[in-house]
């Protein structure tokens, strides 16, 4: 059921794309849908639309899917990104990063007039409670994750690559450190003080960001705004 939520909201995301319109694509399993829809569009509807994605996988799957490419040297601002999320608190605070592409998702949300959320019901909850991903430069993650320890961090843990051995490196080459900080009672607050520690590039709280919602659940699309 999970699978068919995640592509009824992927699907219903992609119905808010206009012609003419630049899009930021976020990454993940859910956007793999919008994304898939959005290339329908353009080879069978003539859906004419430029996107920004946000990591190598989604590039790659947009090129499979033919939908043409910019980038920020070429649009300063787009019309709407699309991007899942690891988890929703009930006041729509955002934990993400789970694909280790969190600072290009933040640069592309930060950059768009709409932010859509695409997710199924299992990523949404009272309060957000699971590990934090923050993109750190290689050469200060110990550090980093000692700071981390100063901010009430329960444990943080070097996220690492599978395939091969050691640290998984992210899109920019750095590094993520999962930070667990058990249930987060100021989302904003711990955002900032995060990324006020040097050395960090950006951390997977995203606080009054997400413009709509749009979750898969039971079969239907639910929007929350």
């Amino acid at each position: 059921m999970s699978e068919e939520e995640k592509k009824l909201a992927g699907i219903e995301a992609a119905r808010e794309v206009e012609e003419g319109g630049y899009i930021g694509l976020g990454t993940g399993s859910t956007v793999r849908y919008a994304v898939e829809e959005l290339g329908r569009r353009v080879r069978e509807n003539g859906l004419e639309i430029k996107c920004i994605p946000t990591s190598a996988d989604t590039r790659i799957l947009a090129i499979k899917n033919k939908i043409p490419l910019t980038t920020f040297e070429e649009v300063h601002e787009l019309d709407i990104a699309i991007d899942g999320a690891d988890q929703i608190s009930s006041d729509y605070a955002l934990i993400k990063g789970g694909g280790a592409a969190l600072f290009r998702e933040k640069v592309v949300a930060s950059n768009s007039k709409r932010f859509i959320v695409v997710v199924d019901k299992s990523k949404l909850s009272e309060s957000l409670d699971i590990a934090v991903p923050v993109e750190v430069l290689p050469f200060a993650w110990a550090v980093v994750s000692e700071r981390l320890e100063t901010l009430e961090c329960k444990k943080s843990k070097l996220r690492c690559a599978t395939g091969k051995s050691g640290p998984l490196l992210t899109d920019n080459g750095n590094y993520i450190l999962d930070a667990s900080f058990g249930r987060i009672e100021y989302p904003q607050k711990l955002e900032e003080e995060i990324n006020d520690i040097v050395g960090v590039v950006e951390n997977g709280i995203f606080c009054g960001m997400a413009s709509k919602i749009i979750v898969g659940r039971d079969g239907r699309i639910e929007v929350l705004q």
